[in-house]
């Protein structure tokens, strides 16, 4: 069957749509995007991946109207069209046309969006947990895009590239200071003495949307939740480690490097806290 995407409010043919050539998406990597989970055919915390992306927008690109991004109704339709219910819709927004003869007028920011089918992340994965490296790049406040949901993301991949040829899943992010800051495409999370500590916003690390889900349920868990800065030693001592993005959820880390954490297993914790998140989006996602 034919895709179809939206592009700046229209459902178009995937093999249809165009983008300029002079579109700073494609010449400078102008651009940021949200992948935003599916279930039932409904977007889990849509609006939340919206308000990030405006924010993100505001400071880097132009700010743009809730109006000119898809709407609920406009997602529901993607996902009818593509015959989808469970998906992995990507969200993308650049610059717009950056063409010579519209250097002297703000260009309009180009929309798009997709949907594909959710895959997700093999059961083994969660069952045994998985190895992650250290990234040898670092994350530094000094850098206009940190904290940022964008488009240039060459540095992330050469950092997956090397976790990969590792035969790990992940790369983990260091500040020039030397304190966690968070994954290639992922949030950290460290649990020690039933305590649940991540990074704060400002070391800098992306307000991930499944990082806030997380903390919440682990609040309505009755657990202690803060924010605060970690270091090599935190990480290793800690009794579990896991990983959240809005595709894997909550991911556990049984070994960072040569480095076993807790028993070297998922942790009990851990597995209560992603039940917890999988009843939330379908809390959410389910229809009224």
């Amino acid at each position: 069957m034919p895709q179809y995407v939206l592009l700046n409010g229209e459902v178009v043919a995937a093999d249809e749509a165009r983008i300029s050539v002079w579109d700073g998406g494609f010449l400078h990597g102008a651009g940021l995007f949200e992948t935003i989970r599916a279930e039932h055919g409904r977007l889990f915390r849509l609006e939340q991946h919206v308000a990030r992306l405006r924010r993100s927008a505001e400071t880097l690109l132009s700010p743009i109207d809730r109006a000119r991004l898809p709407s609920a109704n406009d997602f529901a339709r993607l996902l009818e069209m593509n015959e989808l219910t469970s998906a992995r819709v990507r969200l993308t927004v650049t610059a717009g046309s950056m063409s010579p003869a519209s250097e002297t007028q703000q260009a309009a920011l180009t929309v798009c969006a997709t949907a594909a089918p959710l895959s997700g992340y093999p059961d083994e994965m969660y069952r045994t947990g998985i190895a992650v490296v250290i990234s040898r790049y670092r994350q530094s406040r000094s850098d206009p895009l940190a904290g940022h949901k964008c488009t240039s993301y060459l540095p992330r991949l050469l950092a997956l590239r090397h976790a990969h040829a590792a035969h790990c899943m992940e790369a983990l992010w260091f500040t020039p200071e030397h304190l966690l800051a968070e994954g290639s495409i992922s949030n950290v999370f460290v649990i020690k003495a039933g305590r649940l500590t991540t990074p704060p916003l400002d070391t800098p690390v992306l307000p991930g949307i499944a990082r806030e889900v997380t903390m919440e349920c682990a609040k309505e868990a009755g657990m202690v939740v803060e924010e605060r800065a970690v270091n090599i030693d935190d990480l290793l001592d800690a009794d579990e480690v896991f990983l959240t993005n809005s595709m894997m959820r909550i991911m556990p880390v049984i070994r960072i490097e040569r480095r076993d954490i807790g028993a070297g297993k998922p942790g009990e914790t851990t597995r209560k806290l992603l039940e917890r998140y999988h009843q939330t989006v379908e809390r959410e996602c389910q229809s009224p």
